[in-house]
């Protein structure tokens, strides 16, 4: 007797059996979908194993370039220490004059760091908050700041920082930084205001509450995760500045680490001491990575924090 395909009175079609419509349903492209992410996936892996070997073996090779004695630098420069050798980095610290250097960097960056996010996040709530004639025209010169070469303003900032009296002097080269920095700060914090909600300034204002008092006690705190992401930008761009300290801070006793590295160089290149040469760069780095290892979490928030409504 032949049998049918038709199910019987009252059954729910939805309920039939996957394989009588699994065939049908299946789409062709799915396996190759599938093969072209897994061959992305490898590229895209392979390629930042690629990148992290050539960030890293860099800075693993000064690191142990520096605990070495300038024979061992020359005779196995890929081999571990024989032992740790604190020499030269006493030598680097002292006689390199590298704590001072790096005091006057702490007191510049420090100053400037400080100068730049109180001023950028006051004026980038204004921009961001408030409506009035030339509000974005005041925006796009500071959008237009942050693509004026530096090097058209060294010669003018030179005569102005002259006639001010700041020249060779700590607060007027933290004047500069802050004015350096301001362009990309006010930038970046204009676009992370416009996505906090108003509702809560609204009740702040609604409860009696100043527009000063607003920003510093409710605002401010919210933006927490941007102000700690381009406030990493800024110490790493002032941090490693080494232009406008040269040009407007040639005291001797008043200069930063970016310059005591390249005196350093020279110094210690001509003396063969290369390995306090490795100490002294890797003074300098450690701050730089310290920084990035312990707030590298709210930098990644923050970026994509500004990001999100």
């Amino acid at each position: 007797m032949k049998t049918t395909d038709t199910p019987p009175a009252g059954t729910d079609a939805s309920k039939l059996p996957a394989q009588r419509t699994g065939a049908a349903g299946k789409s062709p492209s799915g396996p190759a979908r599938s093969s072209e992410g897994q061959v992305l996936n490898v590229f895209s892996h392979g390629v930042l194993i690629l990148w992290a070997i050539m960030v890293v073996l860099p800075l693993f090779w000064a690191v142990m370039s520096s605990f070495k004695t300038d024979s061992d630098i020359f005779n196995s420069p890929w081999s571990l220490p024989g032992s740790l050798n604190f020499d030269s980095w006493g030598r680097a610290w002292s006689q390199a004059h590298m704590s001072e250097y790096f005091l006057n960097t702490i007191l510049v960056v420090g100053g400037s760091l400080v100068g730049t996010l109180v001023l950028g996040s006051m004026a980038a709530y204004v921009l961001a908050r408030f409506e009035f004639p030339g509000n974005r025209f005041i925006y796009f010169l500071f959008v237009g700041g942050m693509s004026f070469p530096i090097m058209l303003a060294l010669v003018p900032l030179f005569y102005v920082m002259d006639n001010l009296g700041l020249l060779n002097t700590i607060h007027g080269l933290i004047l500069v930084y802050i004015a350096y920095s301001l362009p990309f700060t006010v930038f970046f914090l204009t676009s992370f205001f416009r996505t906090l909600p108003t509702s809560v300034a609204e009740a702040s204002i609604i409860d009696g509450a100043s527009h000063t008092r607003t920003f510093f006690q409710v605002m401010l705190p919210m933006a927490k995760p941007g102000l700690i992401s381009v406030g990493i930008f800024n110490f790493l761009g002032q941090w490693n500045q080494y232009m406008l300290p040269t040009v407007l801070n040639t005291d001797p006793e008043k200069r930063v680490l970016a310059q005591g590295l390249v005196e350093l160089a020279a110094s210690q290149g001509y003396k063969g001491d290369y390995s306090g040469l490795f100490a002294g760069l890797v003074i300098a780095m450690l701050p730089v990575l310290a920084a990035y290892i312990i707030f590298q979490r709210q930098v990644v928030s923050g970026l994509t924090a500004g990001a999100l409504k």
